[in-house]
């Protein structure tokens, strides 16, 4: 008998949002998407949509809010610094139509750690969005700042690393089970082995991903689920649809 996934259970979503011309640009390389996710589908929540966009507070207002609406929850990274680009936190209230406001909390993270420094474009840096939240972080000098359903990073990785990891447990929703099987062949001899087992297993998430001049295996296919016992019995019906002699392994 094949095992029935909940379909009564909703499971969380996000959205990604990069911003930053110098990603546009090429300038720098982005390495918080893949982080945030993996470590979101980790935590069991389904990363729905990632986007790349300039600084640019039209552009930015009109994807948070679009994603904040279709989305459990919103992750921004970039544009909250102290210079001219920094337009971040702009673009979030002018997406929900809130004011600006300078936050005396934020003022006086900045005090301490500038002392007679502190000047006006540090101070930039203290603006968040009427309505928002400031969450208090372990071990972190400065609040992480959270506006609805939007969470609002930095652009800096390991501030981006830090910060999520101080936050994950808000987000864990589960765990979602992986298989992988290896082959020693080409994906157009297996088609028919994967319709069939996507047709057999409907909530089955399953990949079928390529390796050209990977001299180990030419083909990996990763098999998922919210469900042990269904992924296991869809690992054992997709097994049994492809030559013994074509799986180099089953992890």
């Amino acid at each position: 008998m094949k095992a029935e996934p909940n379909e009564n259970t909703r499971y969380p979503t996000a959205g990604i949002i990069i911003i930053g011309n110098e990603i546009l640009s090429g300038k720098v390389e982005d390495s918080n998407s893949p982080y945030l996710c993996k470590e979101l589908r980790f935590l069991g929540v389904d990363v729905k949509r990632l986007v790349t966009i300039p600084d640019e507070i039209n552009v930015i207002g009109n994807h948070v809010f679009e994603y904040s609406q279709d989305y459990t929850w919103v992750f921004t990274t970039g544009g909250v610094g102290p210079t001219h680009d920094d337009v971040t936190i702009e673009g979030v209230a002018q997406g929900f139509d809130v004011e600006i406001e300078e936050s005396e909390q934020m003022i006086q993270v900045l005090e301490d750690y500038y002392g007679d420094r502190l000047n006006d474009a540090h101070r930039r840096m203290a603006i968040i969005p009427h309505g928002a939240e400031l969450l208090q972080l372990p071990s972190m000098r400065s609040p992480q700042l959270k506006f609805r359903n939007v969470f609002v990073f930095p652009g800096i990785p390991e501030l981006v690393r830090n910060r999520f990891s101080s936050l994950k447990e808000l987000f864990q929703s589960g765990k979602i089970y992986l298989r992988q099987i290896f082959l020693n062949t080409e994906e157009g001899y297996i088609a028919d082995a994967l319709d069939s087992t996507c047709s057999e297993f409907p909530e089955l998430m399953l990949g079928s991903y390529p390796a050209l001049w990977n001299k180990d295996y030419r083909v990996k296919l990763t098999l998922e689920s919210r469900t042990e016992t269904y992924l296991e019995q869809a690992l054992e019906f997709l097994t049994s649809k492809i030559p013994e002699e074509n799986i180099i392994r089953v992890e």
